[in-house]
């Protein structure tokens, strides 16, 4: 029987591949077969062996090269975190910011048409304009004439989508600013009107010629000169925008938790350009020691000091911590309101006056953070303010003499004294100002009951008129935004035509006070200002006590991205160069 035996050997070539797994996978291959077979050859019977080339497909076990990519580390948002001395906000819309905790947040959110150099109060330039104006005349009336910057967007919102300010924001804004139930600085736009001539032209038109000096800071990023977002505003309302602001500013407004921070988060869109920080943590600490304590284990990178000279040096002395002391001063003044009894009597104020030692309330703060003044404008830092000098050679420094302070007293009747109660901030700047008030006042008598309320609710209780005795501690851009807001009739606290911060209900230097605005020779102008001071000081209005430079702390690896001399922001002014150097 013949038999047919195949041993068939498969032979494959296959290409090695490096590899980091297997896989069988069907495949068409050459393979070589090598068959033994038994034939006739010449007449016998042989076995045979042939080899044969053949195609087959089978299943060939390939070796998988797996190239797997690191995925790249997730980068942690760069967030700069910022502790301010508030216990908690007070409003957003920028009209109304009045506290230091609102101005320093409007301060990131907003622009206006022109704004104080970021690091140096005392410059002025360009903002949401393209070039500062120069000034003309029209039948006797003062033109300003500003071009806009093109494609500066407003932050969206879930009420209106992000669009191009125009004009028109523009307008509504410095109107809005003008309106004393929509802004708290409605006094300084009198005799002004806003028109828009085109998308990207805005007319002012003052019914006074005034000097440059006087008018950028209407529209300036300080108080009424912000620009808000109309369509925004009008959709979000009045009340809420306070805590959910609009605006075109380097950062957008993300959240507020009330009593614990603001969060803000970088504008992507900003016409200078991203920010180099991814966002800012906005936290109200009141407490010194829990500021100081967070900036000092690293939960912080910038945190408001106190204006004490030993406490900048304490902390000068940390290691990685630097203390910056720094413009503009804020001059703490005592206003006595002389349309209530005791204090309408001008001897009962004299009284307090002299009763008073500015040196023991200096003695407070101390170098280099304070220094004593003597009349309402400080002479150190802005035109028509009086020295020491001046007000001693006129007899109205008020020297420390508590036996004339008590002769006084009992020529008013009040020999016994009589008590007073008044409401503070928590705030340092104040309440150490106020108890030194009340320990000095009791030698000779008076009384002084102190409440301590949160820094937001005394701005807002201060002007319902509830103090007889106001201390308050602000900076104003020249002597007419000092004497037009805290002493003209018009901004009294609750009656007056636009009220402001005429804590004294004061109405005896309206004329000086105007005449010195419209003045175009600055040395009469400088000595109309000094003429108002004095007639405040004779009828013993207010009590200028001292100016308080702003001091603020910061781990060194935080950059500002400019220098820091000044900043009518009162807070360093976080910019889109500000960074944190790893």
């Amino acid at each position: 029987m013949k038999r047919l035996i195949l041993l068939i050997t498969l032979i494959a070539i296959v290409a090695t591949l490096a590899a980091c797994g297997a896989a069988a996978t069907p495949e068409t291959v050459t393979v070589i077969e090598t068959v033994i077979v038994e034939k006739e050859v010449e007449g016998e019977t042989v076995t045979v062996v042939e080899t044969v080339v053949v195609e087959k497909e089978v299943e060939v076990e390939k070796e998988v090269e797996v190239v797997v990519t690191a995925t790249p580390e997730a980068m942690e948002p760069v967030v700069l975190r910022y502790a301010d001395k508030a216990a908690d906000l007070g409003g957003m819309d920028p009209h109304f910011a009045a506290a230091t905790q609102d101005r320093n947040l409007v301060d990131m959110i907003f622009n206006a048409l022109v704004r104080y150099k970021p690091g140096d109060g005392s410059v002025f330039e360009p903002d949401l304009a393209e070039a500062l104006p120069e000034p003309e005349l029209d039948g006797g009336k003062q033109v300003w004439t500003f071009n806009l910057r093109r494609g500066v967007m407003c932050h969206p919102s879930e009420e209106v989508p992000s669009y191009e300010l125009t004009a028109a924001d523009v307008v509504f804004s410095l109107q809005k600013s003008a309106n004393a139930d929509t802004s708290a600085y409605a006094g300084e736009y009198d005799g002004m009107t806003v028109e828009a001539v085109d998308d990207y032209t805005v007319k002012i038109t003052l019914d006074s010629p005034i000097s440059p000096v006087l008018f950028f800071p209407k529209v300036s990023d300080y108080a009424g000169g912000f620009i808000v977002c109309q369509k925004a505003y009008e959709a979000i309302g009045a009340e809420g925008f306070k805590t959910h602001p609009i605006g075109t500013g380097p950062f957008m407004f993300e959240s507020y938790s009330p009593q614990e921070k603001v969060t803000l988060v970088a504008n992507d869109a900003y016409f200078r350009g991203r920010p180099l920080l991814d966002g800012v943590d906005y936290r109200f600490m009141s407490e010194l020691n829990s500021r100081e304590l967070g900036l000092l284990s690293g939960e912080l990178d910038v945190a408001n000091g106190t204006a004490e000279g030993i406490w900048v040096e304490r902390m000068s002395k940390e290691e990685g911590i630097r203390v910056d002391v720094y413009g503009v001063g804020e001059v703490a003044t005592i206003h006595f309101d002389v349309t209530v009894e005791p204090l309408d009597n001008p001897k009962v104020r004299q009284a307090i006056a002299y009763a008073l030692d500015r040196d023991e309330f200096l003695a407070l703060f101390g170098e280099p953070v304070a220094e004593n003044v003597y009349s309402q404008v400080p002479v150190k830092f802005l035109a028509g303010g009086l020295t020491q000098a001046e007000v001693a050679e006129l007899g109205l420094e008020y020297a420390l003499d508590r036996d004339k302070a008590k002769e006084l007293l009992a020529e008013a009747g009040y020999a016994d004294g009589f008590s007073l109660k008044v409401v503070s901030s928590e705030r340092e700047s104040y309440l150490k100002n106020y108890q030194s008030m009340q320990a000095q006042l009791a030698e000779i008598g008076i009384d002084i009951e102190i409440e301590v309320v949160d820094h937001s609710s005394m701005h807002k209780l201060i002007r319902e008129d509830v103090n007889p005795i106001v201390i308050y501690v602000a900076w104003r851009p020249n002597a007419d935004v000092y004497l037009t807001r805290f002493y003209h009739s018009d901004s009294i606290v609750v009656t007056g035509a636009k009220p402001d911060t005429n804590f004294s209900h004061y109405d005896q230097i309206d004329d000086l006070i105007e005449a010195a605005r419209i003045e175009q020779n600055p040395d009469k102008q400088v000595e109309l200002w000094k003429e108002a001071q004095i007639k405040i000081l004779e009828d013993m209005v207010a009590y200028p006590l001292q100016y308080q430079s702003q001091v603020t702390a910061r781990n060194v690896n935080v950059d500002y991205g400019h220098e820091l001399k000044s900043a009518l922001a009162l807070y360093p002014q976080i910019t889109e160069n500000t960074r944190i150097i790893k």
